[in-house]
This record gives structure tokens, sequence and C-alpha cells, in this order.
């Protein structure tokens, strides 16, 4: 039986792939706060519960009214980024004078609305999604068997991450959306309207949440609390490779999965923990984090 370092190579590999899929969720989700932020500066405490409402909206969209999980991959994302249009015009943006702590308070305070409202009416015991057809089984590479529909959602997510970096830092209405944060006055003045891009990027984040959500639900219990803990590991992520970094939630968030899972392999009672430390190791050295910029 081929080791390495004393761990049988299956069971290395099965979990440098649990690590490489957690990475995927931790980029798609770090990759939203770091659009928000980078370029709305708001910190968005309503992420992780966007992230359960897109796993929600998929399931109900498949038990009442029939909607399988490809429709659902295009259309719960249009939906969920659709609300946080709403809710940056009609609530953040009453509030976008004010210190970044009033939009934290706020976003979390929505959070806290949206998982009380599903465990009201839904309880906090899990549900199961369904493995689409097309993605169900696995492959067999001799050293491991690799599940399909692991596979898809590595490829999904890095697919939408680097669309989301090459649209924002290598495309004209990436420059816009950036020259329309750090100097609104100016492009109003040649003509752009400045609130209406700040709505589009703020439901643009919210529909990767969403998006992250959908992939989810076939792999994870679908409930009101799956939100929230993972949120606290997401900023961590996002803290580690800087704080509206783009490039820095993708590669971080990537990074930080195999992290955990190599750590699960050699030292489980650390793996919950192993982020937080990084994170802690990184602030110490590198305030502004592994790809942000120094003030």
């Amino acid at each position: 039986m081929t080791m390495i370092f004393g761990v049988p190579l299956a069971v290395f590999m099965g979990q440098l792939m649990l690590g490489l899929i957690n990475g995927a969720f931790y980029a798609l989700l770090s990759l939203g706060l770091a659009v928000i932020f980078g370029l709305l500066k708001i910190v968005n405490f309503a992420h992780g519960a966007q992230y359960m409402l897109g796993a929600f909206a998929a399931l109900l969209a498949l038990e009442y009214l029939g909607l399988n999980y490809w429709v659902a991959l295009l259309l719960v994302p249009l939906v969920v980024g659709g609300l946080g249009m709403l809710i940056e015009r009609l609530i953040l943006r009453r509030i976008a004078h004010l210190d970044h702590l009033y939009g934290l308070l706020l976003t979390f305070g929505l959070a806290l609305i949206f998982e009380g409202s599903l465990i009201n009416f839904f309880g906090v015991s899990g549900s199961s999604y369904p493995t689409p057809a097309a993605l169900q089984g696995g492959v067999n590479l001799g050293f491991m068997f690799l599940p399909v529909y692991r596979a898809w959602v590595l490829v999904a997510a890095l697919v939408v991450c680097l669309g989301t970096w090459f649209i924002i830092e290598r495309t004209r209405l990436g420059a816009y959306l950036r020259a329309g944060t750090e100097n609104p006055a100016l492009m109003q003045a040649f003509g752009v309207n400045v609130p209406q891009l700040i709505t589009l990027t703020y439901g643009f984040g919210v529909a990767l949440a969403a998006f992250a959500g959908v992939l989810a639900a076939p792999l994870y219990p679908v409930s009101p609390t799956m939100g929230s803990s993972l949120l606290i590991v997401v900023f961590a992520v996002v803290v580690i490779g800087g704080m509206g970094s783009i490039l820095g939630a993708v590669i971080t968030g990537l990074a930080m999965g195999l992290i955990e899972g190599l750590t699960k392999v050699y030292y489980p009672e650390a793996a919950n923990t192993v982020i937080f430390l990084v994170m802690i190791l990184v602030l110490l050295l590198r305030p502004a984090g592994l790809f942000g910029k120094e003030a």
C-alpha cells in the first residue's frame, strides 16, 4: 500500500479532495464578500444567510414548483440577487454615509431575521436535496474514487471565480465599477449612473452567495443554520487574503480548504481552528492580508 507521510494514499487524496471542495465554497463566498466590501465598503454580515437562502430556494423550487437542479442553478442566484438589490436600494443606501459599523450591524440583523423566519417555518433539522442524475456516481482514478458531483462543484466554482475576477479587473465594466466607488462624483459627471452600479454590484455579490448555496444543496443538509457557522470561517479567509482583494479571496479560499483538509489527516483536533491560527499569524505579520494593499 502506497503511503504519504504515514497515511495511505487513498485517505490522503480523499481528504485533499474534501479540502478542495470546502475551499471552493470558501472561495465563492469570500469572493462575494470581497466584491461587496472592495467596491462598496459594506461588511455584509448577511452573506451566510444569503448562501442559506440560495440552498433553501433550490429545495423549495424542487418540492413545490418542480424546478430541477439546472434550472435552479440559473434562476435562484437571479432571484436572491434581486432580493439583495432591493435590500441595497431600500435599506443599505440610507446608511451609506455612516460608519461601516452601521452596515455590519444592519446586515447582521437581516441575517438573524432570515434565519429566524425559516427556523419558525421549517425548524432546525436539515433536509436533503437529491444529486442531479447527470452528476451521480463517480470515477475510479486508481488511487481514489472521485464523485462526479464533487468534481463538478470544483470546476463550476473555479469558472465563476475566475470569470468574476476577469470582469472586475480586466473589462471596461469593471473599470467603471472601481472608478464609481473611488470617485463617484467624477463618474456621475461623465454620465455614469453610480447608484445603479452600486445596486447591481451588491446584487451580484449576493447572487454569488446564492449560487454557492445551490451548489451546496446536494452535498450538505439544507437547514436555516447552514450559513451561520460557515460565515465566520469565510470572514477569516477574507481577512487572510486581504479585505476587498478579488484574487486574494479566490486563492486564499482554495488554499485554506487544502490546509484544513490536510490538518484533518495529520492532526484532526486542530482542523476547526487552523484557519483562525493562520489568520492571527497573517494579521501579526501583514495586517492588510496576503494580497491586500497597505493603507
